[in-house]
């Protein structure tokens, strides 16, 4: 038997309305700052590695500490302010992705359970259309185009999981 009703919860229309405005918002704030690079772009600029990234870290530690054997020819207050953002960025960035991996998640549910209904449904119009009732053989030969690989055994097939 399937598992009916898995995304009980939903969000309100404030709700809803609220996130719409927050990522809007979000969004506007970065479209002042922010460059839209090309794939070549991203990909000549994004190399520092984990390990590169250890190195900028201890150059900024030693400039730290012991600021005189940093490069006069490196403009420190703008290094530390690439710095900076580059660490709201990495921390921002993780918490959209796990926000990203939420709404998955709530989608996924949701789809479920109305393909479980959408086939509550199909079964429901094919016992009506067995019994003559008007306009259901209709319904079910239209949507028995949705089931290419089931032949004529008389059941719905199983949903497909994507992840």
């Amino acid at each position: 038997m399937p598992i009916d009703n898995l995304g009980r919860l939903h969000l309100t229309a404030a709700q809803k309305t609220s996130v719409t405005g927050a990522l809007t918002t979000i969004e506007t704030i970065l479209l002042s700052v922010t460059q839209n690079l090309t794939s070549e772009e991203r990909q000549r600029y994004g190399s520092v590695n984990e390990t590169n990234k250890l190195l900028v870290n201890k150059v900024r530690d030693y400039y730290q500490s012991q600021p005189t054997l940093g490069s006069t020819d490196v403009d420190w207050a703008e290094y530390e302010a690439d710095f900076q953002d580059r660490a709201f960025a990495d921390v921002n960035e993780q918490r959209l992705l796990s926000i990203v991996k939420m709404l998955t998640d709530f989608k996924i549910v949701h789809d479920f359970d109305n393909y479980q209904a959408a086939l509550t449904d199909y079964d429901y119009s094919k016992y009506k259309a067995g019994t003559k009732t008007p306009g259901f053989t209709e319904k079910v030969t239209d949507m028995k185009a949705l089931f290419p690989n089931t032949g004529n055994s008389g059941t719905a097939p199983e949903p497909k999981t994507e992840l």
